[in-house]
């Protein structure tokens, strides 16, 4: 039996594996090798996004984003997906894993051989465009910069507005304004 963390229950589909978290986001993920092109992570990220964006929007739900993990040869490709209604469903990401499957089967978008995981962003949603950050103005946010702005990587605060370009975000009495493009990593924290 496979038991990880606060997992309910899981189901063994073709060669993917379902799991269900007890406080709501969902998991599809399956091992996968591929070949084909080679760019930045966060390139490939950008490319898979608009490759697989009309497909999971013909689904009925949101593409949250994109993060591609390197670790050597071996990679993690997670696809965040979201539904404002009723939230996302086991039978979404099953779906969409699928869907995306196929066109990773055509289309052949990441080198080498990788994990592919689908689910819902949850509670501590990574933010990955500045749209989602002006959706969350007044909320929490943990940032990390891929280089230093005054010496610092890492910053939390509330987000206070969102310019073109850049967010704005409360950290210890000061406003901080930091560029989308110097941003690495970011998500809600609660």
């Amino acid at each position: 039996m496979l038991h990880i963390g606060t997992f309910l229950s899981f189901f063994r589909c073709y060669n993917l594996v379902f799991l269900e978290w007890a406080d709501g986001p969902f998991f599809v993920f399956g091992v996968r090798k591929a070949g084909g092109w080679i760019g930045s992570v966060s390139h490939s990220s950008d490319r898979i996004a608009e490759l697989i964006r009309p497909a999971v929007t013909a689904l009925g739900v949101e593409l949250w984003g994109v993060e591609h993990i390197v670790q050597g040869r071996h990679s993690v490709l997670r696809i965040f997906i979201d539904r404002e209604d009723d939230g996302v469903t086991i039978d979404d990401c099953e779906r969409v894993s699928r869907q995306i499957s196929g066109i990773f089967d055509v289309e052949d978008p990441v080198a080498g051989e990788y994990n592919l995981e689908v689910s819902s962003p949850g509670m501590d949603r990574p933010l990955f465009e500045g749209e989602q950050f002006a959706r969350y103005v007044g909320s929490v946010v943990a940032v990390r910069l891929g280089s230093p702005l005054d010496g610092r990587r890492k910053f939390k605060g509330e987000i206070l507005k969102v310019d073109e370009g850049a967010v704005s975000i409360q950290v210890d009495d000061k406003e901080v304004v930091l560029p989308f493009s110097a941003i690495d990593k970011a998500n809600l924290v609660y």
